[in-house]
């Protein structure tokens, strides 16, 4: 394993942050893009690699990653389109740890050649899949971290949904990288749900006026859970407010029941939340409590699909929990905590659980199922 591998495999969802002056689909990005005092920052800024374009058609060149190596201690990823293995040798004395290998582009032949040479020069490779034939063809040919691409490179179009199912059907004793379209936590958060270990953020970081703080703010945590929504005024406001999922109680004992799972920006996912027994609305993600006498059990769990992805430390239904923030420190696995949680307590309750996300409803509210919207927006700030 490779410096490059190590620091994706690393526990949490690690990002690879790219140095790209311009898109086939977008034109100029950062046309005055430094590559060394980008890759500098991106690895202050909490990037676990950094990527850097050398293929002229994205403005880029190998002088550029010869240029971020002094510059920076982070693993770097030459990412180009590379058929040979002499450009392989090339990469690695311009101070590449990895390149990307296109299957798109290689036959199952040239890709093990390639990998080979790689291997034989120390060089990690991140062996790019955006299709199940491609993906199927990359745990054949054994490639320890694979980059599922939401962008067909034929027509440029993206679509998350069919690369978070990729995703979720890689193997985990694979290092997978959910590649292309993240431009939000919400974005990077279904990645790590469907199973991917890191992902690679370019277009969005080049595009912001401070790329170093775009990349905080996407790797942010803990996220933040506005639940009880009934309202699409409610869920405007948390989107604006910088929420990163709306929840929407479906469970007929409340009077914050939704009428249904509301639609919610791109940059939000949709939590459905059931008591005893689990829908089947339309939501990207489902939060399940077990029925006790009449009334939701004290915890939870969320749910990707049929598959536990965190679990949520709640309280009993309308009681104290003296315990709850120990039992939530003392949990183990990604936690949303819930329950008592206010823009006035927050930060003490993630200074001591330090959560996966927080989760709060009633206690932004004006009247049961309607928002109060400068609590909702102190909430999501005091996270912040």
């Amino acid at each position: 394993m490779g410096r490059f591998r190590d620091a994706l495999a690393a526990p949490g969802l690690g990002a690879i942050a790219e140095v790209k002056r311009r898109s086939p689909s977008a034109g100029d990005l950062r046309p005055d893009a430094d590559p060394a005092e980008l890759a500098a920052g991106f690895a202050e800024a909490g990037s676990a690699a950094v990527s850097i374009l050398v293929d002229e058609r994205f403005g880029g060149s190998v002088g550029d990653l010869r240029a971020a190596r002094p510059a920076s201690s982070a693993p770097l990823l030459a990412k180009g389109f590379f058929q040979q293995e002499r450009q392989l040798d090339e990469l690695k004395q311009a101070g590449a740890d990895a390149v990307l290998l296109l299957l798109r582009d290689l036959d199952d032949r040239r890709a093990a050649a390639m990998l080979s040479r790689a291997n034989e020069l120390g060089l990690d490779a991140l062996v790019e899949a955006h299709d199940v034939d491609e993906l199927a063809r990359a745990v054949g040919l054994g490639a320890e971290v694979i980059g599922v691409n939401a962008r067909d490179l034929d027509t440029l179009r993206v679509d998350r949904g069919a690369a978070l199912e990729l995703v979720a059907s890689a193997p985990r004793d694979r290092v997978v990288v959910a590649e292309s379209g993240i431009a939000a936590r919400a974005h990077g958060a279904a990645a790590e749900l469907a199973g991917a270990d890191a992902i690679l953020i370019g277009s969005a970081l080049m595009c912001a006026p401070d790329p170093l703080a775009k990349l905080r703010e996407l790797l942010a945590r803990p996220l933040v859970k506005i639940c009880g929504l009934t309202r699409e005024q409610d869920v405007a406001v948390a989107a604006e407010a910088g929420a990163d999922l709306g929840g929407f109680i479906l469970a007929r004992e409340t009077p914050r029941r939704a009428p249904a799972v509301l639609p919610v920006p791109e940059t939000m996912l949709s939590v459905a939340v059931y008591v005893g027994e689990r829908g089947n609305a339309p939501s990207d993600l489902a939060q399940l409590y077990a029925r006790e006498d009449g009334h939701r059990a004290r915890d939870g769990v969320l749910l990707r699909g049929d598959e536990q992805v965190a679990r949520v430390v709640d309280r009993a239904w309308q009681q104290e929990d003296p315990e709850h923030l120990e039992r939530a420190r003392s949990a183990i696995g990604r936690i949303v905590l819930a329950g008592g949680l206010t823009p006035e307590n927050v930060g003490e309750a993630i200074e001591a659980v330090q959560p996966w996300a927080v989760d709060a409803s009633s206690s932004l509210e004006r009247e049961p199922g309607i928002k109060d919207h400068d609590r909702v927006r102190a909430f999501v700030a005091a996270v912040r």
